[in-house]
């Protein structure tokens, strides 16, 4: 039992080590100072996949069409992915000469099985764009208005060949919501920090830019399009290995893309299980290693404070844990709270770690043996 405790102290640790490197990376990595209103003269085209979104697509829609970023230079492609709902006509009746639909319908036959239609989806839609940097957003996100523009300025000045951009999530109307938004912000500045520590490149398909040229260069979605996710990570890491200094990110306010949480603990598993089935698929094995100690430190978290309910004796090495976690993590998660001006949700960090410590256990266990659904398909 004691052996056990001594790995669990290791691991916990080494999280320490990496939860300060963190902080340390987000503090340094420095806001883009984007000036106002400068134009550019890079043509864009923003690609939307969207299945079963018609009640989602309005508000993404409208947003677009409020871009500052001129609109003779901003082309929309929203690909419908077999939607049996209104989600072709809600595109059609937006009105916009720049606002396209696409139908996979049109390129895929129904009976025709993919592991992963929403990279299908973005290849067919990168083949008909007219814009140099391809911009990627979902369907149920919104943005400001100058979030195009401040992105250009971005890829003007510093001609990066893919950009990894701030996602929130906005609408945290209930407990459930708000634990999910602190974790996903915490997934968040671990993505700014490991850019500027050059520590390992992630990233989110809900905000990111990439060269249209580049995305060619490297063969698209050839490789990795058997993999049911990473339309965005996997990708980016080949753009960073056949470019390793031009991956970079966007830290300003004005580009946060910000997008709903799930309402059912069913659809948090299965976006969880999602994200976690292609941890052993990257490239880079920094991230590997770095999700596999995070894992274990955990899963030891987990079974010490089972431990501790049958061997009262075990209850203070579970609470100097669980401070020495939550210590740590509060420590990176505020400066990263004040970025996004969700500095209130932190007052329900500490109630959510009884949620978060199992379902990090059981997700990364069913992300590399199960199976899960996703847009009401089920994926293995």
């Amino acid at each position: 039992m004691y052996f056990f405790l001594i790995i669990v102290i290791a691991l916990a640790l080494g999280y320490g080590v990496l939860m300060l490197w963190y902080s340390l990376g987000w503090k340094k990595l420095p806001v883009f100072p984007a000036a106002i209103h400068s134009g550019g003269s890079t043509k864009v085209t923003v690609i939307i996949p969207a299945r079963n979104e018609a009640g989602n697509l309005p508000a993404l829609l409208k947003a677009l069409q409020a871009q500052t970023y001129p609109a003779d230079m901003l082309e929309v492609i929203v690909i419908d992915d077999f939607s049996t709902d209104d989600t072709a006509a809600v595109v059609t009746a937006s009105g916009a000469a720049n606002i396209h639909l696409l139908q996979l319908k049109d390129h895929l036959s129904a009976t025709e099985r993919l592991n992963s239609y929403k990279k299908k989806a973005i290849e067919i839609a990168v083949a008909q764009a007219t814009g140099q940097l391809i911009v990627t957003t979902d369907a149920d996100c919104v943005m400001g208005p100058r979030w195009i523009e401040v992105m250009v300025q971005f890829y003007e000045k510093r001609r990066p060949k893919f950009i990894a951009a701030p996602v929130s999530f906005y609408k945290e109307h209930n407990f459930f919501r708000k634990l999910q938004s602190l974790d996903f912000m915490t997934m968040q500045g671990i993505t700014g920090a490991a850019a500027w520590l050059r520590a390992g490149a992630m990233c989110n398909g809900a905000n990111l830019a990439y060269e249209r040229e580049a995305f060619y260069e490297v063969g698209g979605f050839s490789g990795i399009d058997n993999i049911a996710s990473g339309d965005d990570m996997l990708l980016m890491y080949k753009i960073y290995s056949a470019y390793p200094d031009r991956v970079m990110y966007l830290k300003n306010e004005e580009v946060i893309v910000r997008t709903l949480p799930v309402d059912t603990l069913k659809d948090f598993m299965n976006q969880r299980i999602r994200w976690s089935s292609k941890a052993d698929k990257y490239d880079d094995k920094r991230i590997t290693w770095v999700l596999l100690l995070v894992y274990l430190f955990n899963v030891g978290m987990l079974i010490t404070g089972i431990i501790a309910l049958v061997h009262p004796a075990w209850w203070p090495a579970f609470l100097i844990l669980l401070l020495f976690k939550v210590t740590l993590e509060l420590y990176f998660l505020i400066p990263v709270a004040r970025f996004f001006h969700k500095t209130e949700l932190l007052l329900w960090f500490i109630p959510g770690q009884l949620f978060h410590i199992p379902y990090i256990v059981i997700a990364g266990w069913l992300g590399k043996f199960g199976s899960y659904q996703w847009k009401g398909r089920q994926v293995n």
